[in-house]
């Protein structure tokens, strides 16, 4: 199970929301790009990045950044969301060296975008599912949908999805700790990927979802854990290989 740092990049800068809003954010640096490279450096496998000002523009807004942070990535896979509402946006993240797509609500208001995505660069798309209470959140965590976390997974899953990210938006940036059971109750009901976000606080975050890894549990995104120290990167990552050796 892979440890994943999370960049999130607001207004040039690397920040941490807490609960998805923009008015609370919590600037741990001016560099996104030391940022990534400082996560390399500590042995990081996979970067998480979300261009916040895009989730709420509807467009890619740091995109030069995004660029950048691939640029020194050098075959550590960069998984980016945020603002993605286009064909022409997955292209231009795809051509500078992003590896995977994050689409979140435009995947819940548009189903038949993900399923055009998924047959133009198989392989590539994931999507997010934000929940409250087992129910999908759209909008940057604005709104809280009527659909079922469970039943769009499954959707999603039909049309060739390569990964889902769950995310409990009532734990993100909250360092109250990962939501364990329903994240486990995700990969459970599906045959693809899950990584598990929101809420990751140490190394006992990291210990609980490897206890149920096999339910096809890949990886858990981490933000505010890493940059506060509660969490340190090269440990837990070694914690999560030590744990899963035997997973696969």
């Amino acid at each position: 199970m892979l440890v994943i740092p999370a960049i999130d990049l607001k207004d040039g800068k690397c920040v941490r929301l807490r609960q998805g809003r923009m008015d609370d954010d919590t600037v741990y640096s001016d560099d996104p790009v030391a940022v990534a490279r400082h996560w390399l450096e500590q042995g990081a496998r996979r970067l998480h990045l979300v261009d916040l000002n895009g989730a709420f523009a509807g467009a890619p807004v740091n995109h030069t950044i995004v660029k950048a942070i691939a640029g020194v990535c050098a075959g550590v896979p960069v998984q980016i969301g945020g603002g993605i509402r286009s064909v022409e946006t997955v292209q231009a993240y795809l051509d500078a060296g992003v590896q995977f797509v994050i689409i979140g609500s435009k995947a819940v208001s548009d189903p038949d975008f993900v399923s055009q995505l998924c047959k133009r660069f198989p392989g590539r798309v994931i999507v997010g599912l934000d929940a409250k209470d087992g129910k999908v959140a759209v909008h940057g965590w604005a709104d809280v949908s009527a659909h079922d976390v469970i039943d769009l997974a499954r959707r999603f899953e039909r049309v060739g999805v390569s990964a889902l990210v769950y995310t409990d938006i009532s734990r993100d940036g909250m360092l109250s700790g990962v939501n364990v059971d329903a994240t486990a109750r995700l990969a459970a009901a599906v045959d693809i990927p899950v990584i598990a976000s929101g809420g990751v606080h140490n190394e006992d975050d990291i210990r609980a979802l490897c206890a149920v890894a096999d339910h096809g549990i890949i990886g858990a995104i981490t933000g505010k854990a890493i940059y506060e120290g509660t969490l340190q990167l090269a440990p837990a990552q070694a914690l999560a290989d030590r744990l899963t050796a035997g997973a696969a």
